[in-house]
C-alpha cells in the first residue's frame, strides 16, 4: 500500500504520461512557428519534471485531437532574425540551478582550453589527498595526546611516545607539503577555473533547442559548481539588500528566463549519468537564493543529491545512492516540507516556513529557436542586456566585457564586422570566410580561437601565438577603428570631418560624445574597455589599469594605426636591426607582458611628488618606453640577444603547460625573491619566464617585475638631450667635422670594424629570410593574377563579350612590363648577393 502524500503548498511532479503530452504539446507547437524544439528527453526529464501535477493541465490543449500549446502559454521573441520561442508557466521553486556562465562573473573563468581542464582535475586530486592527509594528521594527533596521557611503563611510553610524536610531525609536514602543491596548482589556474564549454544539443545529429556541456568526472563537477555558486555570491554581496531575505518576505517578483541544459556526468565506476536540468539564463541570483532557501546545493541539484539527505520516513538510508531523477528529487523535497509545515511546533526559521513565498516560481523557459547553433549567443546577448540595463552594480571588468560584447554585436549587425576585420588585416587569407558567430566567441573568450584562422597572412601557420595575436588586434582594431583621412587639411576651409563606416558604431555603441569632443577622459574609459576585453584571452589576468595611457586621445579619435606585419615579419625585422619593427613589436607584446603570471608591467606606481614617498614613478607608459628605446642602448646588460628571446618567451608564455625548468636540474627562484630562504620563494608555474642573460642563454631566475625594473629602468624611457642642442644653448660651438679628431660629426666614436662586421653576420640572416619572404608573397601575388586574368579570358568568351579599350590594355601592359624589368633587375641584384656570401 502507497502512503498518501502530505497536503501542503509544496506542489508535487505530474505523472510521466502528462510528461509525454507535454513532449507533444512543444513538438508540435514549434512545428508550427517554424522553429526547432529541443530533445524530447530533455523536455521529459527536465521540463515536466518541474512542472506541478495540474500545471500541464492548465498549458496542453487538444484540437481535433492534436496537442498543441494554449496561446497563452507561450510567446515569441525576435531578435533580428534570431527567433527564440518561451514557454511561461510557473515551476517548483527548487527546480532551476544557476547558469555558471552568467556574465557578472566572467572575470572568475579563464579561456576554455585542454590544458586548463587537466589542471582542474589535477586540483581536484590534490584537494582529495589533502582532506585525506589532513584526516591522517588529526588521527595522529589524537595518537600522540593518548600516548602522552597513558598511564603505564615509563621507559615503553617515552618511546611510545616519541614514536607517535614523530609520526604526528611526519603528518603535518606531508600536510604542508600537500598544501603548498595545491597552492601551486591554483597559481597555474590563475587562481580561477576554466570556463565550461557549452554547446548545441544533438538529436538524431540534429542541433536542437537546448544545451549540452562536455562530459566531466563527478568530482570535477562537484568542484566547479561549488566555484560557480561562491563566485555568483561574491558578485551578488554588492547588493544593497539581502536577496535571500526578500524573497522569502516579498516572494519573486519578476520572471527570470531559463533554457534546458543536460550535465554529463562521469561517475566513479566509469558510467555516464546524462542529466537534464533548467539553466537560469537571467535571475541566476535568485535561482541560487531559493537554492538556499529550500536548503538545496547547487553541485546535488546538477549531479544528483544524495539519498540520505532526502530519505523518506521508514526508508533505509544508503550513503552510495545518488538520486538523478529530477521528479524524485522534487517530490520528496516537498514531501519533507509539507511534512514540516503541517506540525505546529515547527519554526519560523525552517525551510517549510521560510520557501512558502517560492513554492512555485513564475518563469519563461526557451522551448524553440530557428537557429539551434546560435542559440548560446543568443541567450549570452539577452543576459548581457538584462544586466546592463538594470539597477544592480556591476563589477567593473564583468562590465567592461559585456559592453566589448555588445560592442561586437553591434558590428555584426550592420554587417560591417568582416569589413572592419577585412581591413585591420590587409594580408589575411580570406576574411570573407569567417565564421562570424566563431568570431564573436573567439573575442569574447566563450569559445576557442580557431574560427579567426582566416585572418591569418598566408605562408603564416596558424598556431596559438598567432591566434592570440590576431584576437588582440582584431580587438583594438574594433575598439580603435581608424578613419578617413581629412580631406579638407591645408585648405583653410572649416569641414565637417568624415568618420567613416566604423566609428559611428563604437560612438552609439558606447554612448559617447560627437567626434570633435573626444578628450582625455573619453580615451581613458576606452582603453580601460580594451583592456578588458583583452584580459579575456589571458589565462592569469591582470589589473585592467595596467594599460591606462597605452592609448590617447589621437589613438581615440584617428584609429589605433597599427603595424600590419605579421609576428614572424616583426621578429625578424628586430633580428634584422630594425628599430621600427621592435616598436612594434613591444606593442604586441604589451598585453602578454600585463597578464603573465608574474605581471612586468602595473597600473601606475611610485610617487609623483618624490622618489623619497613611494619610490621611483613608473607607469605603464613608461616600461614600454624603455623596453622600447633599450634595442639601440648601450647598456652592457642589454642586448640584442636578451631582448629577442625575452619577447618570444613573452608572447609563447600563455601556452606553456609545464612550469620552466633551471639547466642541470638547479634550482629556479624569481629574481625579486634570490635572497629569501626556499619556503618563502613563490612557486615556480607554467608561464613564467626565464632569465635571458646577454647571449640569450637561460640563467637560474624568473623574469619578475624587479627583474623588468632593473633592466629597463625608469630613466631608459626618458628623452636624452641632443648635445648639439646643449652646445647651442652653453654658446660654445662644436665644428662639424674635424679630419684629425677620432669623433664623428655627431660626436660619438666611429663604430669598431670588428663589432660591425658581428652585427652584421648576426643580423643578415633575418635579413635573407625577410627578403625570402617578400618575394615568396610578390610571386604568389603573380600567380593570383594570372589566374584571375585567365578566368576574365575565359568569361568573356564564354559571354562573348567585347574586348577592353586599346588605351586601358596598353596602361595595364606597360605597369605590368615595368614591374617585370624591377624583378629582373633584383634578379641580378641577387646574384652579386650571392657571390658575396661566399666571400664573407
Amino acid at each position: 500500500m502507497v502512503a498518501k502524500r502530505p497536503e501542503g503548498i509544496y506542489p508535487y511532479i505530474g505523472t510521466d504520461t502528462w510528461a509525454q503530452r507535454l513532449a507533444d504539446a512543444i513538438e508540435n507547437t514549434c512545428e508550427d512557428q517554424e522553429v526547432v524544439p529541443p530533445p524530447r528527453q530533455a523536455i521529459v526529464e527536465g521540463l515536466a519534471s518541474a512542472l506541478p501535477d495540474t500545471e500541464i493541465k492548465n498549458l496542453v490543449a487538444s484540437p481535433r485531437g492534436r496537442k498543441v500549446l494554449k496561446p497563452t502559454a507561450y510567446r515569441v521573441v525576435q531578435a533580428g532574425t534570431d527567433k527564440v520561442l518561451l514557454l511561461m508557466c510557473d515551476v517548483h521553486g527548487a527546480a532551476v540551478a544557476p547558469w555558471d556562465l552568467n556574465d557578472r562573473t566572467v572575470g572568475c573563468w579563464t579561456p576554455p582550453s585542454p590544458e586548463a581542464t587537466q589542471r582542474v582535475k589535477d586540483l581536484v586530486a590534490a584537494e582529495i589527498t589533502l582532506r585525506e592527509a589532513e584526516k591522517a594528521a588529526k588521527s595522529a594527533e589524537k595518537e600522540r595526546e593518548a600516548r602522552r596521557r597513558a598511564p603505564g611503563d615509563e621507559t615503553y611510553s617515552a618511546e611510545a611516545l616519541a614514536a607517535a610524536t614523530q609520526k604526528q610531525l611526519d603528518a603535518v609536514r606531508r600536510v604542508k607539503e600537500l598544501e603548498k602543491e595545491r597552492q601551486a596548482l591554483l597559481a597555474a589556474l590563475g587562481n580561477r577555473r576554466p570556463r565550461p564549454l557549452v554547446r548545441s544539443a544533438e538529436e538524431d545529429g540534429e542541433p536542437k533547442a537546448a544545451l549540452t556541456l562536455a562530459e566531466q568526472p563527478y568530482e570535477v563537477a562537484v568542484h566547479v559548481q561549488r566555484y560557480a555558486a561562491d563566485s555568483l555570491e561574491r558578485a551578488g554581496r554588492t547588493r544593497g539588500y539581502d536577496l535571500v531575505e526578500s524573497l522569502v518576505d516579498a516572494g519573486q517578483l519578476s520572471k527570470g528566463m531559463n533554457v534546458l541544459q543536460q550535465w554529463q556526468i562521469i561517475n566513479p565506476d566509469g558510467t555516464v549519468s546524462r542529466i537534464w536540468r533548467m539553466a537560469a539564463v537571467t535571475g541566476n541570483n535568485r535561482a541560487l537564493a531559493r537554492l538556499d532557501i529550500f536548503g538545496v546545493r547547487l553541485e546535488h541539484l546538477v549531479t544528483g543529491v544524495p539519498q540520505s539527505l532526502l530519505s523518506l520516513p521508514r526508508e533505509k538510508t544508503d550513503p552510495a545512492l545518488r538520486l538523478l531523477s529530477l521528479r524524485e528529487v522534487l517530490n520528496r523535497i516537498s514531501t519533507r516540507l509539507n511534512e514540516a509545515g503541517a506540525k505546529p511546533e515547527t519554526s519560523p526559521e525552517d525551510s517549510s516556513v521560510r520557501a512558502g513565498k517560492i513554492a512555485t516560481v513564475s518563469t519563461e523557459i526557451v522551448i524553440g529557436c530557428n537557429k539551434p547553433a546560435a542559440l548560446e549567443h543568443v541567450l549570452r546577448a539577452l543576459n548581457v542586456n538584462d544586466h546592463l540595463r538594470g539597477i544592480q552594480p556591476y563589477d567593473e571588468d564583468a562590465r567592461l566585457v559585456a559592453l566589448f560584447a555588445t560592442l561586437v554585436d553591434s558590428y555584426s549587425k550592420q554587417s560591417l564586422l568582416t569589413a572592419a576585420l577585412a581591413e585591420a588585416f590587409p594580408s589575411a587569407r580570406g576574411a570573407d570566410l569567417l565564421d562570424l558567430l566563431g568570431v564573436r566567441d573567439a573575442l569574447t573568450a566563450n569559445g576557442p580561437l580557431d574560427p579567426l584562422e582566416p585572418l591569418v597572412p598566408a605562408g603564416e601557420e596558424a598556431s596559438p601565438v598567432v591566434l592570440r595575436d590576431i584576437a588582440v588586434r582584431a580587438i583594438t582594431a574594433l575598439v580603435f577603428p581608424e578613419i578617413p583621412p581629412d580631406a579638407g587639411q591645408g585648405t583653410g576651409k572649416r569641414t565637417i570631418r568624415d568618420t567613416g563606416r566604423f566609428w559611428p558604431v563604437v560612438k552609439g555603441t558606447l554612448q559617447e560624445s560627437a567626434w570633435s569632443q573626444v578628450t582625455a577622459k573619453t580615451a581613458g574609459a576606452r582603453t580601460r574597455l580594451w583592456s578588458a576585453a583583452v584580459a579575456q584571452l589571458f589565462l592569469h589576468r591582470g589589473n585592467i589599469l595596467s594599460a591606462l595611457g597605452l592609448f590617447g586621445v589621437t589613438e581615440t579619435k584617428e584609429g589605433s594605426k597599427q603595424d600590419p606585419g605579421s609576428l614572424k615579419e616583426l621578429l625578424l625585422g628586430a633580428e634584422a636591426g630594425d628599430a621600427t619593427a621592435w616598436a612594434a613589436l613591444v606593442q604586441r607584446m604589451a598585453p602578454a607582458l600585463m597578464h603573465a603570471p608574474e605581471p612586468f608591467i602595473t597600473p601606475g606606481q611610485g610617487s609623483e611628488a618624490g622618489e623619497s614617498r613611494k619610490g621611483v614613478r613608473r607607469t605603464p607608459s613608461s616600461s614600454l618606453a624603455s623596453l622600447t628605446l633599450a634595442y639601440s642602448s648601450k647598456s652592457p646588460a642589454i642586448s640584442r640577444a636578451l631582448l629577442l628571446t625575452f619577447a618570444k618567451s613573452v608572447l609563447e608564455h600563455p601556452d606553456a603547460t609545464q612550469p620552466p625548468v633551471a639547466e642541470a636540474g638547479g634550482h629556479l627562484a624569481c629574481y625579486g625573491e634570490r635572497h629569501r630562504d626556499e619556503e618563502e620563494q613563490t612557486a615556480i608555474t607554467a608561464g613564467m619566464v626565464i632569465v635571458p642573460d646577454t647571449e640569450g642563454q637561460p640563467t637560474a631566475y624568473v623574469a619578475d617585475k624587479d627583474w623588468f625594473d632593473e633592466t629597463f629602468p625608469v630613466e631608459l624611457g626618458r628623452p636624452v638631450q641632443d648635445p648639439a642642442a646643449s652646445s647651442t644653448v652653453t654658446g660654445i660651438p662644436v665644428p662639424e667635422s674635424d679630419p684629425a679628431s677620432s669623433t664623428t660629426s655627431h660626436g660619438e666614436a666611429p663604430p669598431d670594424p670588428r663589432e660591425r662586421l658581428s652585427t652584421l653576420r648576426r643580423e643578415l640572416p633575418a635579413r635573407v629570410e625577410l627578403v625570402g619572404g617578400s618575394y615568396q608573397r610578390a610571386v604568389d601575388s603573380a600567380h593570383t593574377l594570372m589566374t584571375d586574368f585567365e578566368e576574365a579570358r575565359r568569361l568573356r568568351a564564354q559571354l562573348d563579350e567585347e574586348a577592353l579599350p586599346a588605351e586601358q590594355r596598353i596602361e595595364w601592359m606597360e605597369k605590368l612590363t615595368k614591374a617585370r624589368e624591377a624583378a629582373q633587375a633584383s634578379v641580378t641584384t641577387l646574384g652579386q648577393v650571392e657571390a658575396l656570401i661566399l666571400q664573407i
